[in-house]
């Protein structure tokens, strides 16, 4: 059996060298094979000239970049010398990458473009000030190379050489490497069978803003365990085709690429632009599709859409079947036993309730798949198997939708901390409104606040144990003990319940990340800090997890908001209705606007788009606690009302 992630990739070429591995994009916009053959000698060449440029086992190497074919060639080559990759994305900003490089001592970094080498050029010049206490002094200490998927200008060159780094193109040293391989055919395989499964194999930074981002160690054990019965799980077949459009330097896509590999299946990459994801499902027509929450929504809205545009009689036939679709899947659900069971019921009950529901709607829903639903299903190339999501919570409204037309969505749940995944719906038994159980060789228990074992259908604390928990978070044993104890309980700070039959329920979130339905991982404290630099905010509350956008609960400065009020002749009856004057709500729209910008080190997606002003501070006891900090779930239960008002739209 592999001990690592290219010792299996190696297994898998030596069964099926001709059948491809890879689909991308040439110059003219046509996807490109690549076979498992060819990929193997890009990454022998790849890894023979990283050796030579000084990449030697057990260092951390950067590679920033977004999802491309030399993402992977880049990878397994690294992993194959016995080094760990440190990944990020293009939309990384300057003070990310510098303190993902820096902290992670990397000497080497691979970068797609010049625009990456530039945020490392502006950090190394003060055009962009690094605020970590710990690095300030120091950026980019170890860093003496940069390696290019493209080339970069002249100019940003000269100023990289300048400031001591030496630019490598890519494509050069993999010409290089090919020559020297030549002379040593057996490098790569002599490198990769001297790594074992304990290895590191990347460090994945959790998601930072003005804060310093944390390090997760994962072993070639933690993706392996995956790999090793994911496929069979959900039942992928050598020759498959993924389209792949996450960002491939999360631990959720990283890990698909791997399950494609260990299933010597295939990955097309695309992009999550819906006239280009169209356009890519009609040519390569994949079986598979794994997407984040939000880009199933927006093909749920995207089909509304066009319905809306035709009208008339098409309009009302649609809504009609969906109707009946989402009525036969429900009584179809419950006569199979899919519906969720939080409290033990008769399955003889549930098929005697469904069954003639279930045949009375079955000639209907039959009907109007003929008639709607598979032109739907046409537009996702005509062979689709299964969408797998992850990244978030599913709505339950899109959930529902996807199963009433006939497409089968398999949600997951995991975290970057789990190399992702901790359970997946099972294919042949895919139970709604949860992410399936937990699978083979992984424990799971639900806890309260005292740390007792709660039963099925009682809400807690999510807490695993496995094969897939990280190494723990790099330089920092500090937060490793703070999420993981002794014996290797993780605690997920997720809030769950299991079903009688082991399925899990996900309920919402114990800690602050908020994760968007596009994916996106948000810590609100360092938006909430910042809320309150503002004279006019005494106090901020971020909200979002499981939608489209941020919001905030904003507590004004009461004192400075009458003032400002009095200097600009604001009339009012009484401090609430002040707050309700167009030129206040204006006022904070423009502080929180000013300070949740990118000029302060924040991303698009991190901005505040919708806020409600409330009149009275929080209070220890009821929003705050003892210590003062915020009680999140009090609140959202509190101001659940305004909250509901502030994402009614999502």
């Amino acid at each position: 059996m592999a001990e690592t992630i290219p010792q299996m990739f190696m297994e898998i070429v030596r069964k099926q060298p001709e059948i491809d591995v890879q689909l991308s994009k040439d110059a003219q916009g046509i996807f490109q094979p690549t076979t498992y053959a060819q990929l193997m000698e890009e990454v022998a060449a790849c890894s023979m000239a990283l050796r030579q440029v000084g990449v030697a086992r057990g260092d951390h190497v950067g590679l920033i970049s977004d999802n491309r074919r030399e993402w992977l060639i880049s990878d397994l080559a690294l992993l194959g010398l016995g080094a760990a990759d440190v990944p990020r994305g293009c939309d990384a900003t300057a003070q990310e990458i510098a303190y993902i490089l820096s902290w992670s001592e990397c000497g080497i970094a691979i970068l797609e473009n010049d625009r990456q080498l530039q945020k490392i050029l502006d950090v190394k010049l003060g055009v962009i000030t690094f605020t970590s206490q710990s690095l300030k002094d120091a950026p980019y200490n170890h860093l003496t190379k940069v390696i290019l998927f493209e080339a970069p200008s002249e100019t940003i060159a000269s100023q990289a050489r300048a400031q001591g780094l030496e630019v490598l193109l890519f494509w050069d040293l993999m010409e290089r490497g090919k020559t020297l391989l030549a002379g040593d055919p057996g490098f790569y395989e002599r490198e990769a069978a001297l790594g074992k499964r304990s290895d590191l194999a990347t460090i994945i930074y959790t998601s930072g803003t003005t804060g310093d981002p944390k390090g997760v160690m994962l072993s070639h054990g933690n993706f392996l365990h995956q790999t090793e019965y994911l496929p069979s799980i959900i039942g992928v077949k050598s020759g498959e085709i993924f389209l792949s459009v996450l960002p491939v330097w999360h631990s959720f896509e990283r890990v698909v690429q791997y399950i494609v590999l260990q299933a010597g299946a295939t990955i097309a990459y695309s992009k999550p632009i819906g006239s280009i994801l169209l356009a890519d499902m009609k040519a390569v027509r994949p079986h598979w599709f794994t997407s984040v929450p939000r880009i199933w929504e927006a093909l749920m809205d995207g089909i509304y859409k066009s319905i809306r545009q035709a009208g008339g009689a098409k309009k009302v036939m649609f809504s009609i079947f969906v109707g009946i679709g989402e009525a036969y899947a429900y009584f179809r659900n419950m006569m199979l036993d899919r519906l969720p069971k939080f409290t033990p019921r008769s399955r003889a009950l549930d098929i005697a309730v469904a069954i003639l529901p279930f045949l009375l709607l079955s000639p209907l829903y039959a009907l109007g798949n003929l008639l709607v639903f598979h032109k739907i299903k046409e537009k996702l190339g005509g062979r689709f198997i299964a969408g797998v999501s992850g990244g978030g919570a599913m709505p339950a409204h899109v959930d529902r939708f996807f199963d009433a037309i006939g497409i089968l969505i398999l949600e997951g749940y995991g975290l970057t901390e789990t190399a992702p995944v901790l359970g997946v719906r099972l294919k042949d038994h895919p139970v709604t409104g949860t992410v399936g159980p937990i699978h083979r060789g992984t424990e799971i228990r639900i806890v309260d606040e005292q740390g007792r074992t709660l039963s099925p259908g009682m809400k807690g604390i999510i807490q695993v144990r496995g094969p897939q928990v990280m190494m723990g978070y790099y330089r920092r044993p500090d937060l490793t003990a703070k999420v993981l104890s002794p014996d290797g309980w993780l605690d997920t700070g997720d809030l769950g319940m299991l079903t009688v039959h082991g399925e899990i329920k996900i309920v919402g979130r114990a800690k602050d990340t908020i994760v968007l339905r596009g994916g996106e991982n948000i810590e609100p404290v360092p938006i909430e800090q910042k809320l309150c630099e503002s004279d006019y905010i005494q106090q901020a509350v971020v909200l979002g997890q499981d939608q489209k956008y941020l919001a905030a609960l904003i507590v004004p400065n009461q004192e400075m908001i009458l003032a400002w009020a009095k200097e600009n002749e604001i009339p009012y009856e009484d401090y609430p209705s002040l707050l309700e004057q167009p030129e206040v709500k204006e006022l904070i729209d423009s502080e929180i606007a000013s300070l949740v910008s990118t000029r302060n080190g924040f991303k698009p997606f991190e901005r505040i788009f919708r806020f409600a002003l409330l009149p009275e501070p929080f209070q220890p006891g009821r929003e705050l606690s003892a210590k003062q900090e915020l009680k999140r779930h009090a609140i959202d239960q509190l101001y659940r009302s305004i909250i509901k008002d502030l994402f009614k739209d999502a």
